[in-house]
């Protein structure tokens, strides 16, 4: 099966090429704002907080759409709440949840305003040193996870996110000690799609909450999985949303607490609003016995998925000819680097895909392209410049949201000795 271009047209292809160059990202206002408003969507029993998971894509259109679309922010270290301050975004709508405790920016907590989730005991104390007699938030990591891999899962006993469920009297210790309230709960499982998970991590999570006589507020963090690819099947907000909702009435049944909802979806609503715009760079194969390989001018130094996760990345030929004519092909970066392929299985092994036979020349699209792509990348790897960053705008212009990198910026940092 051949995929199909998502918001993007062959002519708006050339077009942005054109005025921008290539390798280029664009991404989409409308189909960002429709996931917002997927996501204020989401069943709840008793009041409802979306927060963008800013490592998604932290570019400052992102996060002032989803501003002005009711959502609120889940930062996922300090640098990226001094960059949502810097696009406007009030320290009201921002938390703070992170492998590492604040430093450079640790005063932008004085005043309580920005939000901070302990991710570790030890964070815990620390902020209970830094700011005694303050309301938080704690991250338990409940046991259990969700995710097609170990890199995706984020929780149980090999993750080292969150506090382990068995500790939280020791969490009440230090709450006591440093005079802490614990005003929320936040555990998040992964990037899994099962509905029975997340209502199973739910009930617990809700469970450890009411065990604080304090908490009003319950987060099950994001990781609702975007289907991609045609043959994947994306989250049901619905139904993990009902679900969900009936382990709160459940609690509210049993013990009279009716907890607020909060929820940090990054990938639903950034996936499929971004789209990588490359060119069919070189066309070679290993005989008959080989492969055909489609060598493009970008890699994984700009989309690190497919190397690190085997992800998945749906491709689409763009070219000036009217050819129906289809090959397989293995789809490769231009990275000095045996693992920048694009096509790859599960266990790495090389996975041909069906796409338009190409031209040097042609272009392709790399669909899906919003979300843990230009923000997670090895950039300037084989000292390969960053490149543009666009935005579709509502009336079909093209906006530059990221101006590309030239060597001299990249040298420009470097210091003669």
């Amino acid at each position: 099966m051949l995929e199909q271009l998502k918001f993007l047209n062959s002519d708006l292809c050339f077009r942005a090429a054109e005025e921008f160059g290539d390798p280029l990202y664009v991404y989409s206002r409308d189909v960002i704002e429709k996931a917002c408003s997927e996501v204020r969507s989401f069943p709840n029993a008793f009041g409802l907080t979306p927060r963008y998971a800013i490592k998604a894509n932290p570019l400052s259109v992102f996060l002032k759409i989803a501003d002005s679309m009711g959502i609120h922010f889940d930062a996922s270290s300090e640098y990226e709440v001094a960059r949502c301050l810097a696009a406007g975004i009030a320290p009201e709508k921002i938390q703070l949840t992170a492998q590492q405790f604040p430093s450079e920016y640790l005063h932008l907590f004085e005043d309580g305003k920005i939000r901070f989730n302990a991710c570790s005991l030890h964070q815990l104390e620390q902020f209970g040193k830094a700011f005694p007699g303050r309301d938080l938030s704690i991250r338990i990591n409940p046991g259990l996870g969700s995710g097609s891999n170990r890199k995706t899962n984020v929780g149980g006993p090999s993750s080292s996110f969150g506090i382990w469920y068995e500790y939280l009297d020791k969490v009440k210790e230090i709450a006591s000690e440093y005079d802490l309230t614990i005003r929320r709960v936040h555990s998040h499982i992964g990037s899994g799609t099962d509905p029975e998970v997340w209502k199973k991590v739910a009930g617990m999570t809700l469970d450890w909450a009411v065990s604080f006589d304090n908490v009003d507020t319950v987060n099950l963090g994001g990781g609702f999985k975007v289907a991609r690819m045609a043959d994947e099947k994306s989250t049901c907000l619905e139904d993990t949303g009902l679900v969900i909702k009936e382990e709160f009435e459940r609690v509210a049944r049993e013990t009279g607490r009716k907890l607020h909802l909060e929820i940090e979806p990054g990938t639903y609503i950034a996936a499929n609003s971004g789209a990588l715009l490359a060119r069919v760079d070189d066309l070679i194969d290993t005989g008959s016995e080989g492969y055909s390989f489609l060598k493009v001018n970008t890699g994984m130094d700009a989309i690190t998925r497919p190397a690190l996760y085997a992800s998945r990345h749906p491709m689409v030929v763009v070219s000036k000819s009217s050819s129906s004519e289809v090959q397989e092909y293995v789809v490769t970066g231009h990275c000095c680097e045996s693992g920048d392929v694009f096509t790859l299985s599960e266990g790495e092994v090389l996975e041909p895909r069906p796409l338009q036979k190409a031209s040097i020349g042609d272009l392709i699209v790399f669909e899906g392209a919003g979300a843990y792509c230009s923000s997670m990348n090895l950039r300037n790897y084989n000292s390969f410049p960053a490149f543009n960053e666009v935005l579709l705008d509502s009336d079909g212009s093209f906006k530059l949201v990221r101006r590309k990198e030239t060597l001299e910026d990249i040298l420009s940092r470097e210091v003669d000795i």
